[in-house]
């Protein structure tokens, strides 16, 4: 095979050679990430990738043996990402793990608007709030329950919380800026 340049076409050759190997490569990236859809995600975006880079493959070389290079990189790249991804779910969870209680008289005033709210949220995210900032679950406890990863958990309840502040900033307007202490607004269908 002779090196060209990247802007070079691709030979049928390098494109049949490639697209044999189709099931060989499907299959040593499923080993290596465990799911086949994310081997098939990534296996696609490297056959473009490959595609548009197939000029840099050396005269000493196969395609296959070049392309293979680039599905190990490729799955390097993504347990690097699923990494940082996993380090940062993991500090969430233990933020939420760690926070402190509010005393009981702290609970009694919050918003008598909150509650009925928590029905308008998804049913996964009410049910993750009642949980533990009502019933006082660990979050590590409702990851459990729910059949979910602490991580998952974790996220689920920040998420719950952005929406439930968002549903509460609707019904209450200005009672909500101001920490829904004594609240006697009506709130809002």
């Amino acid at each position: 095979m002779t090196e060209s340049t990247d802007t070079a076409p691709v030979s049928p050759g390098v494109l049949a050679a490639m697209v044999d190997s189709h099931r060989e490569f499907l299959a040593f990236l499923e080993r290596r990430l465990g799911d086949r859809a994310l081997a098939e995600d990534i296996l696609q975006s490297a056959f473009v990738r490959g595609i548009e880079r197939a000029g840099q493959v050396r005269d000493d070389e196969s395609i296959v043996a070049w392309f293979y290079r680039m599905l190990r990189n490729a799955v390097v790249d993504h347990w690097r990402k699923a990494g940082r991804g996993a380090k940062k779910l993991d500090a969430l969870a233990r933020e939420l793990a760690d926070e402190i209680e509010p005393p009981p008289e702290a609970k009694a005033q919050i918003c008598g608007c909150v509650a009925p709210l928590l029905d308008t949220l998804k049913p996964e995210y009410a049910e993750a709030l009642r949980r533990v900032e009502l019933d006082g679950v660990a979050v590590k406890d409702f990851a459990e329950e729910a059949a979910i990863t602490a991580n998952n958990a974790g996220v689920r309840l920040f998420r719950a919380r952005d929406a439930l502040r968002k549903q509460v900033t609707r019904s209450c307007g200005t009672c909500a800026e101001h920490g829904c202490v004594d609240c006697c607004c009506e709130p809002k269908a």
